[in-house]
């Protein structure tokens, strides 16, 4: 769906604790954005196995240790470490050294980082997490068999425009394209930081051209917006909106050039 011009998202990379994640360094430095994807299962052992797991989830400890339940328990130590792994790749740095933390509504940041945009999405098995340092990013997964029909949804999450195309499709296709929007619209208004507060007929998108586009199906975007959709372990469908603010593209994306001026003023403060 990236359009000529448009930034370019980097295709999900399926990663381990064990990497590969010199493609997630490359993506960001390169293209501005990373975007990874995996199974909470694929990390669990090294997460019970390690003994630096309470400096690794840092103020994070605590939560994880009022989870409900185990599988509550080891779904969020995985997606915490898989944030803290994927931003550590990209900026070259130690994942013990990065601070998570947490926006109104619940949106993870890294703290001492204010170029990088986080975001995290999770369904059944899997967890994906976008990074951009160009601007806003969200991303959103759904099974790729979850029938989510076109009737029933028109009035709830479709603009005219959208309808106009999506009505005259065969069942299996519409069924699919309604799918694929719907995660399109997710990873959107999570870039926006709005979720579901924002009304998914309120936006729209081509979807032969992957414009954003108004209501009324008139482009919404100068082309400071990418979207993509690609499939996730042969089961899920994963989408990302990306956001070019027009931030500094300097190449150099190692933690010592990251980070925010005030951070690391305020840290060797703490020190002296």
């Amino acid at each position: 769906m990236d359009q000529p011009g448009q930034t370019t998202i980097g295709a999900p990379v399926h990663v381990r604790p064990a990497g590969p994640w010199r493609p997630v360094h490359e993506n960001l430095t390169e293209l501005g954005n990373a975007v990874v994807h995996t199974t909470w299962g694929e990390w669990l052992p090294a997460a019970l196995a390690t003994p630096r797991l309470r400096r690794l989830l840092g103020r994070d400890w605590a939560r994880y240790r009022r989870a409900p339940d185990t599988s509550a328990r080891y779904r969020f130590v995985a997606s915490r470490l898989l944030m803290k792994y994927t931003a550590a790749a990209a900026l070259r740095t130690d994942p013990e050294s990065l601070d998570l933390a947490y926006r109104l509504g619940g949106r993870p940041y890294l703290r001492g980082f204010d170029q990088i945009d986080l975001s995290l999405t999770h369904t059944g098995d899997l967890i994906a997490v976008g990074l951009s340092r160009k601007g806003r990013i969200g991303v959103d997964a759904e099974p790729a068999d979850r029938r989510m029909r076109f009737d029933l949804l028109r009035a709830q999450m479709c603009t005219p425009a959208e309808a106009a195309e999506l009505a005259p499709l065969p069942q299996g296709e519409q069924t699919a394209e309604t799918l694929r929007l719907w995660t399109l619209k997710e990873a959107y208004t999570k870039a926006l930081g709005q979720g579901m507060r924002l009304g998914f007929t309120e936006f729209g998108f081509g979807l032969r051209s992957g414009l954003l586009l108004a209501p009324d199906g008139t482009p919404a975007s100068r082309g400071e917006w990418a979207f993509t959709t690609h499939p996730a372990l042969g089961r899920y469908l994963l989408s990302t909106a990306c956001h070019d603010a027009g931030l500094d593209p300097a190449d150099d994306t190692s933690a010592r050039t990251m980070f925010d001026p005030g951070f690391v003023a305020a840290m060797a403060g703490r020190q002296g």
